[in-house]
């Protein structure tokens, strides 16, 4: 399952322009439809990777975790013993809540996997973004942090830290501004005249955060994120990319191709035996013809059957190509020094014809860090679903009644469970006749996302019961609530015991951009 592709250099083509204003960072926390963002934004299925999952969380077997980018490079790593990293952020912009417990749940989770565990308190993002004071965000700054030891945090394996207080951060983020421009943070993000020079600041140090595990060594991370988020992690994977001193792909001669292109001529390579004279050494102009009447007219098509006779008799032979991105001369020759085996050098770019691209790219990070740069692994995702309000629509930090605060009193959370909507029949009549649909039920998710904990035959059971009618929407909440207030009073009971664990953790809990 390792990613032996050019993914690593350019992940997700991510220069080019892509469909990124339907989703909004800071909009509304809804998706319409989970199954179009595989197709429109090159979100990769869950599924695909479910195999290596080491004893998977329930956000995982439940479908509550949908999709991912590059997680298989995590997993790799963790499977393998080897070095790789989780974070995730919070904006203190209100009360956490059970949608925040979620991605402490995952990180948690990839911590007890191996993974080192990092933690940022985003309130550079909320100040700019959200105009939330100093106060405020102090204000919440503690509850998150204990919620968050409450779930599992291991402090000891792990690292919290504001993004007010890490001059590191703060340093990666003006780096990285080198290589960002107004115009994409317009079509990103949809940024204009008006928008404030501190929010597009702050989009910087979210990627400077995200780079942030990898400022020590390079290693794969994971951001767990709602989908929402997805803008940030493209634009991180391509700001990874553009720091690098070396590109690595795959490449049949001296011209360059496109991933498509690339594809394809993997295709006319292996059906070498078909048009080469000497299949042993098949020339690019024998392969052009061959693809001009044996494949369907395309782009891609013409386009390599343009590049294939521009290179006329030049032997068409796999080889791996790293591409000189922004290296120094000495880092150049260096690297040129240790490919060992046939190589040639064409002006920027080395080919090699015995090592893998793998083992390029592997050669070429070791040259990279040596002389002083990064060596970027370009950062991987995993995609959640959104939670429901308890009241309908969308869950919000303003609306108190939509959502279950973290730090409510238990009796008042119980009271909103059996208040909340339901997606179930109007009469006891209809819902034992139809059935109700809980893959629209905010009440359900409370089952699926927290309280059935590990137990999956609860949430199965809950769910058949309701879609057969056997369950009434009545009864249903009322289980619920009692579930609920007693997992409240569980976690804030861990949080008081986390009282002296924060307090002994090196974190700053005021942020030292306030006044008094």
């Amino acid at each position: 399952m390792t990613d032996n592709s050019p993914q690593d250099d350019d992940p997700d083509g991510a220069g080019a322009a892509a469909p990124t204003a339907a989703l909004d960072p800071w909009g509304a926390d809804t998706v319409a439809d989970y199954a179009a963002l595989f197709d429109e934004f090159g979100i990769e299925r869950i599924d695909t990777v479910a195999d290596a999952l080491p004893d998977p969380h329930a956000l995982f077997r439940r479908g509550v975790i949908f999709g991912h980018r590059g997680y298989d490079r995590v997993l790799d790593a963790l499977a393998a013993g080897e070095p790789a990293a989780v974070l995730s952020g919070f904006m203190p912009t209100g009360a956490p809540h059970l949608g925040h417990k979620m991605v402490f749940d995952e990180i948690v989770w990839h911590q007890q996997q191996g993974a080192s565990a990092h933690a940022v308190i985003a309130d550079l993002e909320a100040h700019a973004a959200r105009g939330r004071s100093w106060a405020e965000i102090d204000d919440h700054t503690r509850d998150y942090l204990l919620s968050l030891l409450a779930v599992g945090f291991d402090p000891d394996s792990g690292e919290v830290y504001r993004q007010s207080a890490a001059p590191a951060v703060d340093a990666l983020a003006f780096e990285l501004g080198i290589h960002a421009n107004l115009s994409e943070l317009q079509a990103i993000y949809g940024f204009d005249g008006t928008t404030a020079i501190a929010h597009m600041q702050a989009v910087l140090t979210q990627m400077a955060d995200i780079l942030e595990p990898q400022l020590e060594a390079p290693q794969p991370t994971v951001i767990p994120v709602g989908p929402d988020q997805d803008p940030h992690i493209r634009f991180a994977r391509d700001l990874a990319a553009r720091m690098r001193m070396f590109s690595v792909t795959e490449a049949y001669a001296s011209f360059e191709l496109t991933d498509a292109e690339r594809a394809l001529c993997a295709e006319v390579y292996a059906a070498r035996e078909t048009y080469a004279e000497d299949p042993a050494t098949p020339r690019c102009a024998e392969a052009a013809a061959w693809l001009r009447t044996e494949a369907a007219e395309t782009a891609t098509r013409g386009s390599l059957v343009a590049k294939l006779e521009n290179a006329g008799m030049e032997p068409l032979v796999p080889r791996a190509r790293v591409v000189a991105t922004g290296a120094p001369e000495a880092a150049l020759d260096a690297l040129i020094e240790q490919v060992d085996g046939e190589k040639r050098r064409y002006g920027a770019h080395i080919d090699s014809f015995e090592l893998s691209a793998a083992a390029l790219a592997s050669l070429a990070r070791a040259v990279e860090l040596a002389h002083g740069g990064y060596g970027f692994i370009a950062p991987s995702a995993i995609y959640h679903r959104f939670m429901s309000g308890l009241t309908g629509g969308k869950m919000s930090s303003s609306d108190p009644a939509s959502h279950i605060a973290l730090t409510d009193p238990p009796a008042d959370a119980a009271a909103k469970v059996r208040a909340a909507t339901t997606a179930g029949q109007p009469t006891e009549a209809l819902q034992r006749e139809r059935g109700g649909d809980p893959d629209a039920c905010p009440v359900y998710e409370l089952y699926a996302y927290t309280l059935a904990g590990d137990d999956d035959a609860l949430t199965e059971t809950v769910y058949t019961e309701c879609a057969g009618g056997e369950r009434l929407c009545g009864d249903c909440k009322a289980q619920a609530a009692e579930l609920m207030e007693a997992f409240l009073a569980d976690h804030q009971q861990r949080r008081a015991a986390a009282e002296a664990t924060l307090a002994a953790m090196d974190v700053e809990l005021t942020s030292p951009r306030g006044r008094d």
